[in-house]
């Protein structure tokens, strides 16, 4: 290399380098400065979201294998192997771990002379593994819809798998001190039930009118919100005891609400699973009619393929979904990983979220290109953070935040539609979503608008706690300043690119290996 040429790569690599830090976020600025000095940062802690907290790779576990076609299933003809998957699905939880294994073919689901009931896992250590979710290889048909369990609730069908847990929570003891967001620590009336790590669920229900007015401010409360009226405020966080020391217990993983002692804060055991995967599979419905919502159970639910509920550090990876109604659903749920799945063909109602009070689940490289009227995001139960990552949608949908109070969401890198009215969700569970919702680096695909509304005033269903928004680009939307905490370098991306990479490489020391293939 001459000196001239020396010359331009070090002056181009010293000009990115001062484009860097010019452009570095002040958001991401406070964050690291709280850490460095144990303060409370704006931006919640999401480097935890995912199996294992994202520390590891996903495992390719060398578990028993229990091939479908020993147990009965015969790919490729169109007689029913549900019955010979379950069997399978038995054998593995009787050994207490095992890989079910779906050779190349098609296998043939909820036909004419199935039953109307899911396919269930309630074991933990079980892995349901194909060969490929290209159309050639490893295909799930599911070719009868499943009716809704309540015919007036058209959402009400069951996923066609599920897992579930057998146990049940119990209350183990109440929170005596109070303990801010981001820290991990709390103090109990009695910790001698819980030991180093327990799976529990800090939990809190109260309808005081402060604490309402605290985790909706600025938004006004309207008389139909019944349920955070009359029930109250819900917190439900899933975490991991890290350590005990007389009453005082450390979690691994960070609170994310305030927690004040006069709210009546309990701590409960946490019934799950763990280590349950879905992997190298491909999923198909037989839904293919011109989607209306709310028209009837097949439009909402009745091809709803996954249900990943009450399970731990579990994971679907590498699937393809193809006309269906709902492709991947969390369910009380905690550190749990979504990842490279891809959604195809007619339409539907959803495509991959995290809801029903679940925490720390990662939504990672889901691209829609079906684009289903609810895109990837969040539903309610309390849903805690949701780390949506590198994931892309068509600019005829936008992202899911159902109400029922979701909060602390990070949409991450995300490229595709924005606008309101697609979050979903009932009037008497509103908001749409809580505190700290945080949109990094989102890339929008459809028309602009100016001075976007996160409270509709021609709506009743379009309600937000004003989020944080940083490095909002693509079309030129813009956004009112009273209806936003925080709104940074709107019409220009910054650095650093991901926030989620970026605050679990300030965790771990470095990005995890597994990470780097997925930018």
């Amino acid at each position: 290399m001459n000196k001239q040429h020396l010359f331009f790569k070090v002056l181009t690599i010293c000009t990115l380098s001062l484009y860097a830090q010019k452009n570095e976020s002040d958001v991401w600025k406070n964050y690291k400065k709280a850490k460095q000095n144990h303060t409370e940062a704006l931006l919640p802690d999401f480097s935890y979201a995912g199996y294992k907290y994202s520390d590891v790779p996903i495992p390719h576990n060398n578990f028993k294998v229990f091939n479908v076609v020993d147990f009965g299933a015969n790919p490729n003809d169109t007689n029913s192997d549900k019955s010979a998957i379950k069997k399978a699905i038995a054998a593995a939880e009787k050994n207490k771990m095992g890989v079910v294994f779906f050779p190349k073919g098609k296998y043939y689901i909820n036909t004419q002379s199935d039953d109307i009931e899911p396919i269930t896992i309630t074991s933990s250590n079980i892995i349901l593994r194909g060969e490929g979710d290209h159309k050639n290889e490893s295909v799930l048909f599911f070719e009868r819809d499943l009716p809704p369990k309540d015919p007036k609730k058209l959402y009400s069908s069951p996923s066609a798998i599920e897992t579930k847990s057998k146990g049940s929570d119990k209350l183990l003891t109440k929170v005596i001190s109070d303990s801010k967001r981001e820290t991990h620590n709390i103090t109990v009336q009695d910790a001698s039930k819980i030991k180093k790590g327990d799976w529990v669920i800090l939990k809190m229900v109260n309808n005081d009118k402060n604490l309402i007015t605290y985790d909706t401010k600025p938004l006004v409360v309207e008389p139909e919100w019944t349920k955070i009226l009359n029930i109250g405020v819900l917190v439900n966080e899933r975490h991991q005891v890290a350590s005990i020391k007389g009453n005082k217990i450390t979690f691994v993983e960070p609170i994310h609400y305030d927690v004040q002692k006069k709210h009546d804060w309990k701590i409960y055991s946490y019934a799950h699973t763990q280590n349950i995967g879905i992997e190298n599979i491909r999923f198909e419905g037989n839904w293919t009619k011109k989607f209306v919502h709310h028209r009837s159970a097949q439009d909402d639910g009745g091809w709803s393929i996954l249900k990943m509920s009450r399970t731990v550090n579990s994971w679907v990876k590498d699937c393809t979904f193809k006309n269906v109604s709902h492709a991947v659903g969390f369910s009380q749920a905690a550190y749990s990983t979504a990842l490279n799945i891809k959604i195809e063909g007619n339409i539907g109602h959803s495509s991959v979220n995290a809801g029903g009070g679940s925490t720390g689940i990662l939504l990672a490289k889901i691209i829609d290109s079906a684009g289903m009227h609810h895109a990837v995001g969040v539903g309610g139960g309390s849903t805690t953070a949701t780390v949506v990552w590198r994931s892309k949608y068509p600019a005829n949908t936008s992202f899911e935040s159902h109400a029922s109070q979701p909060r602390c969401t990070l949409f991450d890198n995300i490229e595709g539609g924005f606008f309101a009215g697609r979050a979903g969700g009932a009037r008497q569970s509103l908001p749409n979503h809580g505190r700290y919702l945080v949109l990094w680096n989102y890339k929008e695909l459809d028309a602009p608008e100016t001075n976007f509304k996160f409270v509709a005033t021609d709506s009743w269903y379009w309600r937000i706690v004003p989020p944080i928004i940083v490095g909002f680009h693509g079309a030129g939307t813009t956004f009112k300043q009273d209806e936003v905490q925080i709104a940074e370098s709107i019409g220009t991306p910054v650095q650093p690119e991901s926030l989620f990479e970026e605050q679990l490489k300030l965790r771990l020391g470095s990005l995890p290996k597994w990470l780097k293939t997925y930018q």
